[in-house]
């Protein structure tokens, strides 16, 4: 059985940033959003990934950004994939020459199958809960939604805590999952005591599907 594999975004501080590459997660976010309490600078974003060893993926999240910040921060931040929450249209994400993930806000009546072809350059969609703002809402949505046979690979968010990962795991059978306000102890603070339960959730889920 493959592992499910674990990003962990919105990472503002080098000591969680540190702890959660020690417990050895995939990948670790930067928001390069402004608006969100967990936004960073591109000069911060470079920091931080400065300090992301070989085989830890690094992603910038971007909302309807301008084409060229997001290419300065690609290009300073070493980013290894790019993950955009807005409007953006497959062209948009494909101009910079990385790996992309496209962001679906779930709600009933949504297509997802139309949204992975439309998105079919994509390495994956990452599957969050509607809201009316841009970037992750931080809340859960009904996994019914997601189509057994969806082209793409699904990456699951919205909600996500060391509460439920176990059960997201064992429901939806993602390729990874991705949290970033359920192992806080403040916006933009992590608690690497949290990120370990999380992890311990994800391993749970996995040992008891392989039985």
């Amino acid at each position: 059985m493959r592992r499910t594999r674990i990003k962990v975004c919105g990472f503002t501080r080098e000591a969680d940033l540190d702890g959660a590459l020690a417990l050895g997660v995939d990948a670790v976010g930067f928001v390069l959003y402004p608006p969100s309490p967990r936004a960073v600078t591109v000069l911060r974003a470079a920091e931080l990934a400065a300090r992301v060893p070989p085989f830890v993926t690094r992603v910038g999240l971007f909302v309807n950004e301008d084409a060229t910040l997001i290419a300065r921060a690609a290009r300073e931040a070493a980013l290894d994939c790019l993950q955009f929450h807005g409007d953006e249209m497959p062209a948009e994400c494909e101009r910079f020459g990385l790996p992309y993930i496209k962001a679906v806000r779930v709600r009933p009546g949504l297509d997802l199958l139309e949204c992975a072809l439309q998105y079919r350059g994509a390495r994956a969609l990452l599957l969050d809960a509607y809201s009316e703002g841009w970037g992750g809402s931080g809340k859960s949505f009904d996994w019914a939604l997601i189509p057994p046979d969806l082209p793409l690979p699904v990456i699951l968010s919205g909600g996500l805590s060391p509460d439920n990962v176990d059960e997201a795991v064992r429901t939806v059978r993602p390729a990874a999952v991705d949290v970033s306000s359920g192992v806080e102890s403040a916006k933009g603070i992590k608690d690497v005591a949290r990120v370990a339960a999380f992890i311990s959730g994800v391993e749970h889920g996995e040992a008891r599907l392989a039985g």
